[in-house]
């Protein structure tokens, strides 16, 4: 039996006002899938370059990749989840802007008690990608040194909060001044301003000349090169994210050179590409969540009918924290 989803379609790339709610017929779930009634959408930023056309997607198509909601109904061959339960995902395609929506039954975790619908949306997507910055891509320590650029960004802020639990010290990177104080209070010890143009230099002077174990850079194209500058003998360079355009390409002898250093390129999905590594992935997430080492802070919510204003709002950062869409 089918029912309606109203869903954000665009059919071609460009500003917010390309963006349309329709509502279509959503059929029953199929073979190994679950229908969700969705009670909140994560935003990203992903989803406006997406929508600009920078990470291109085939039009027409639909935008987001996380939300959290109920089951309203199972497909055959479904055994792990009935409906009535409390579901949410971050890897099932793009499409999470929709109030209802069918999805492979594997692409969702149960939400633990305690824990809203509102608060697995805006944090799945951003804290799994720290998870795997924190536990696989390097395993940290207690003691270790770490350099976390756009500490007061969604994940820049989750890791931050998360590496220091474990007890690591953070130093910080903003692009603002006005971002200094939320990158202090997720802990870091300093806080350098990347407008600088011997960042690398403030650094070293935070750190009484030491240099980190591990370098997190999700900017990219202005700062890999200096992020290499940063990094401990030995240590380590994580280029996951490219907010300033795409990192340029690295010399392998220039790491030899710098000292013997490390880079990788990872990224989320292939990290929970199997079940149930996704599962074991997010249940990490909620237990740091439910001991207060991860913490959501939602700075606006808007209605699905009105993605529009929220896409313009965080294009034009008025929005301190996580934007949750409700449909």
């Amino acid at each position: 039996m089918s029912s309606q989803q109203r869903r954000v379609v665009i059919t071609e790339f460009g500003p917010p006002q390309v963006m349309r709610l329709r509502s279509e017929p959503l059929p029953a779930p199929g073979p190994g899938e679950a229908q969700l009634r969705q009670n909140a959408v994560g935003f990203n930023f992903i989803d406006v370059y997406q929508r600009r056309g920078a990470y291109p997607l085939d039009l027409p198509t639909g935008l987001g990749f996380e939300a959290a909601g109920v089951v309203e109904a199972v497909g055959p061959d479904v055994t792990d989840l009935k409906p009535g339960d409390r579901a949410a995902y971050m890897n099932a395609g793009v499409g999470a802007y929709a109030d209802r929506r069918n999805v492979p039954a594997g692409k969702l975790v149960r939400i633990p008690e305690g824990i809203t619908d509102e608060a697995a949306a805006a944090l799945l997507f951003k804290g799994m990608t720290a998870q795997y910055l924190l536990r696989k891509t390097h395993a940290v320590q207690a003691g270790d040194l770490l350099l976390v650029h756009s500490a007061a960004g969604g994940v820049g802020q989750i890791l931050t909060r998360w590496a220091t639990a474990l007890g690591a010290k953070v130093v910080g990177t903003t692009g603002s001044p006005e971002k200094r104080d939320a990158a202090l209070a997720a802990g870091c010890t300093a806080v350098i301003d990347l407008n600088d143009p011997d960042w690398p230099k403030a650094f070293l002077a935070a750190t009484g000349g030491a240099k980190a174990r591990v370098v997190y850079d999700a900017v990219g194209k202005d700062t890999l090169l200096k992020s290499l500058d940063c990094a401990a003998p030995f240590g380590l360079v994580v280029s996951y994210g490219a907010a300033s355009g795409p990192s340029p390409a690295i010399d392998p002898e220039l790491l030899n050179k710098k000292g013997c250093l490390f880079l990788t390129r990872p990224s989320v999905f292939p990290h929970n590409a199997d079940p149930a590594t996704f599962r074991a992935n997010a249940a990490d997430l909620f237990d740091a969540i439910g001991s207060g080492h991860v913490a959501v802070d939602i700075g606006a919510r808007f209605p699905l009918d009105q993605v529009v204003q929220a896409h313009e709002a965080a294009e034009a950062r008025k929005v301190t924290g996580a934007i949750v869409l409700v449909p």
